[in-house]
Formats: structure tokens, sequence, C-alpha cells
């Protein structure tokens, strides 16, 4: 994610980088060292998409301040 928005690691975590999904579960993050994205809870298919063959997990990537 670091590499994609063009950020160096300290950038990355001084401007407020945060990875945001929808609902109450936030299943991805960024590591702190690497700026890669990361799971950051458990993701069980067959509890999120028991009847869909495709499953999407969506999730958008805030950067506060200016880019």
């Amino acid at each position: 994610v670091a590499k994609d928005l063009g950020l160096e690691l300290p950038a990355l975590r001084d401007s407020g980088v945060r990875v945001v999904s929808e609902g109450r579960t936030q299943y991805f993050s960024l590591h702190g060292k690497t700026g890669h994205l990361v799971t950051a809870e458990r993701i069980d298919r067959e509890q999120l998409c028991r009847l869909v063959e495709k499953c999407v997990l969506r999730c958008e990537v805030i950067v506060e301040g200016e880019m």
C-alpha cells in the first residue's frame, strides 16, 4: 500500500493512513514496518458468504492530511 500510494514508511505512519472495512469487524490493517496490507482478524468465508459463490470483502484506504 505504501508503494502504491508513493509514500515512504515514516510518511505512512505520520500521515494517519488507515484501512476501513464495511461493518463492525475490521478485517484488514497496515503493517507498520512494511506498509503491507495484512489481515487483522480471522476471515471465515463460510460465515461471511454462506450462499454466495463469489465472496468479496471491500475496504478503503484513508489517508489523512495532504498527499
